[in-house]
């Protein structure tokens, strides 16, 4: 489980969100994260069996990296409080 932790990215392999970027931005617990998606920018709850970890890491801090992964615009990921 090294490697969920925050900055991680992922791709969603079940859901709506099925085939898109995510970006771990906390870790709940051993089952579930919350993450950013490119699909919906908004801090969603998810859970761990549901993606598939890259080994690539993004600061949280920088929007404009998180932008640039997610393949958004900066504007839509500045509405939310990571």
């Amino acid at each position: 489980m090294a490697l969920i932790e925050e900055g991680r990215v992922c791709v969603k392999r079940l859901g709506r969100d099925a085939g898109s970027m995510a970006v771990i931005t906390k870790v709940i617990d051993g089952n579930f994260v919350k993450i950013i998606s490119s699909v919906r920018p908004k801090e969603r709850r998810c859970n761990v069996q549901h993606l598939e970890i890259i080994s690539e890491k993004v600061s949280l801090s920088d929007k404009d990296q998180l932008a640039r992964v997610l393949e958004i615009e900066k504007s839509k990921l500045a509405a939310q409080a990571t």
